[in-house]
Formats: structure tokens, sequence, C-alpha cells
């Protein structure tokens, strides 16, 4: 049993490794690549949990317990992975979870949600622990992989860009800024002064303040579960596929691009074990986040890919912090523009686009075919059964492959270039 369970979770250098070397890593360019995630993460995917506890009648306190569990349980989540295998393997939670859930509200009872959040969890922990998840990853190959990274992705680089036309003094500042930033200066990280920019238009254009949320300080109010069988088919399922199928597939594919090897079923026990806890506190679940584990393990975060897990280890103490405080936190972040958000954002993910796109369609690879057909599907944002495009570009670059490349299929090679850990 021993065997079988060390067989499962993935070694790591441990924490104390990990402790051990975080301070040399702590530089700007590791905190900015932090700064920039946790300001993505604290604003518009809160704005859908707010939306979605306002339109289902909660309480300000069941509304800030929501936001208390999916962000401090994400940040322990950030902490425990960076600080053990030394890799930005980012926590938070699933944005397109939380969509879901909203929908689902105005069916469901929301002690039924909690309910069904907990079950959610439990499917997820199953999967990690039989360890069929990491299995089925390594086995995928690597371009059809890489191309629905590039999909997912991508949207955040076309939103950069059509954030010119809706803010583009506020836009455009921030994209000079990091562009000349990047041409003379090695040393600091370009999404710094492309915030740094993007902020000083806000101020000047009159743009802070526009979107405060109606939550103010209050302590959380838990819900006790409640579990119907209806609400697991309607909501456990699809969140877990969602968890499995875009959370986590996004961040492995991410991580695997930049070169590190995943803890693959480490990440999918954790989403579980956190999709129960936050599901008792009364969040829809904790669990590996793709974007930001994008932003913390870009070039962005350093150049030295062995230290980039500080900038996780940052995120995830700020992350925690806005959990605590998230009913005094969310007005704040709230009242800045999104169009800043979105340009600063897509700006941070131009590297680990570019090794997406190399690593899916580069000269000498395989499975071509299938790796277009998943950039395709992940491009669409198509939504089926209630599981987005990321997982169901998936399903169909490996069909693609299996029908027509077969001599091509092979396993997703282990990375070993510029492996933390």
């Amino acid at each position: 049993m021993e065997t079988q369970r060390r067989h499962i979770i993935e070694p790591a250098p441990g924490f104390r490794a990990g402790l051990r070397d975080l301070p040399r890593h702590l530089n700007v360019k590791t905190v900015s690549a932090a700064v920039v995630a946790a300001i993505f993460g604290c604003s518009g995917p809160a704005l859908i949990v707010i939306g979605a506890a306002n339109n289902a009648g909660l309480s300000n306190g069941q509304a800030v317990a929501w936001l208390f569990a999916i962000y401090f349980l994400g940040g322990l989540i950030s902490l425990f992975l960076a600080l053990r295998y030394k890799q930005p393997v980012t926590g938070a939670y699933s944005i397109p979870g939380a969509a879901l859930v909203a929908g689902s509200l105005a069916t469901f009872s929301f002690d039924q949600a909690v309910g069904s959040f907990i079950m959610a969890g439990v499917i997820v922990l199953l999967l990690g622990v039989s360890g069929l998840i990491g299995r089925v990853m390594r086995w995928i190959p690597m371009p059809i992989v890489m191309a629905m990274i590039a999909g997912a992705l991508m949207r955040f680089a076309t939103g950069a860009v059509g954030s010119l036309g809706t803010a583009p003094w506020i836009a455009g500042a921030a994209i000079v800024a990091f562009f000349v930033s990047m041409r003379w200066s090695k040393n600091v990280p370009p999404v710094l002064p492309a915030l740094v920019a993007g902020l000083v238009a806000a101020f000047a254009t009159g743009s802070i303040g526009g979107g405060a949320a109606e939550i103010s300080f209050v302590f959380p109010e838990f819900t006790a579960p409640a579990f119907t069988f209806d609400a697991f088919l309607a909501i456990s399922i699809p969140l877990a596929l969602l968890v499995i199928g875009a959370e986590n597939a996004q961040a492995t594919g991410v991580l695997m691009a930049e070169g590190y090897n995943p803890p693959i079923n480490m990440m999918t026990i954790l989403s579980g074990v956190g999709g129960i806890a936050a599901g008792f506190l009364g969040g829809h679940n904790a669990n590996i986040a793709g974007p930001m584990t994008a932003i913390c393990s870009s070039e962005q975060a350093g150049e030295d890919k062995e230290g980039r897990y500080a900038a996780t280890v940052v995120n995830g103490i700020l992350f925690g912090a806005f959990g605590l405080v998230a009913g005094a936190a969310v007005p704040v972040i709230m009242s800045l523009p999104g169009a800043l958000i979105g340009t600063v954002a897509g700006l941070a993910m131009i590297g680990v686009l570019l090794a997406a796109l190399q690593n899916a369609f580069g000269k000498n690879l395989g499975n071509q075919t299938g790796a277009f057909v998943a950039l395709a599907v992940s491009l669409s944002n198509i939504s089926l059964l209630g599981i987005s495009a990321p997982f169901w570009a998936l399903v169909a670059g490996v069909i693609v492959s299996a029908v027509i490349e077969t001599s091509s299929l092979q396993p997703s090679p282990k990375p070993s270039a510029g492996r933390a850990g």
C-alpha cells in the first residue's frame, strides 16, 4: 500500500528545500508577476462570484464566506505545491465553474448547491488518488496539449487588443510601456511598467472607481449542505469535469510548455481536497488555476525557471490575504477599470502563447492535424454538456490523430529542459 501511494504521489524536493531557496528567488520579476496574477484573479473572476451571490439572493455573509473559501484555500494550495515541488503551480478556483454555479442557483437552493460542491470535490479527489488523470495527461501527445493551451489562452491576448477599442488611452499606455520596457531593459519585467502606465492613464482619465461591488465588510456566514441527486447530476459532475478538463489541464499544459514536469496526480488530489473543504465553507471549489499558473510560470516571472515558484508563493500569500479581507477588498479591486486588468493579463500571456504555439506546430513534430483541431475547438469556446472547450479540444484532437495520424500518436515525453526541482 505504501509503495502504491508513493507511485501515485509524485516525488518532490520538499518544503525544506523550497523554503531554503525562496529568499534568493524573490526579486522584482517574481513579485511583479505575482501581483499581476493576483490582480487578474481578484478582479473580474471575483465579480462573477459576487454577481452569482446577488442574483441568488444570498446574504452578504454567505457571499463573503464563498469568497473566503475559494481565495484563502486557493492561496494555501499555491503555498503547498510551490514550496513542496519548487514549481509555479498556482491555486485559485474554477472561473467557468463560477459561471456554471451562477446559472444553477436559479434552479437549486444554496444549501443544495453547497452539497453539490462537496460531492464535486469527492469526484476529483477519487480521480486523483486513482492516478488515472496523471496517466491520461501523460499519454496525450504534447502538440495536442500545447494547441489546446494556445487556444484557451489566446482570448487573453485578443482581449488586450480589444481593450484598445474600449479604453484606448489606458490600454495603449500599458501596451506601449510593455514593449518599450522590453526593448530597453532586461532587468525590469515589462508587465510592471505596463501596470504602472495603465494605472497612471486610468487616474488621468478618471476611470478609477467605476466597478465597485456592493459588499461591505461582514463576517462569513456558513451554510449547512444538503445533498440531492438532482444537484449531483446538474452541478457536481459538470463542476468536477471543469476542474479537471479545463483548469488542471490548462495548468498542466502551461507547465509542460515551460519545461516543467508537473505533479499531475498531486495537483488533482489537492484540487479534490480543496473542493471538499471549500464546499463545507460555502465555496464552489479551490483548485489549480490555469491562467494564474500561466502568468507565474512565464518568462515574466524571471529567466531562471527554477526560481519562478517564488511568484506562486507571493501570489498564494496575496490570494490568502484577499480571502481574509474579501468583504473590504473586493470594492477596491473592482474599482480598477476592466480594460487595464484585461490588457496587463493579455501582455503577461505572450511568452506562454509563443511557447505553446512553438511546441504545437514546430518543425518535425507529429500530430499536426490533431493539434490544429485542438486549437480550433479551444478557440471556439464551445460548451457541451456543461463542459468547456479545453476538455473537448483534447478529446477532438486525440480522436483525429487516432484516426489519421496513428503513426505519430505517441505519449507526451516528460520535459527535461528547465525542470524546476
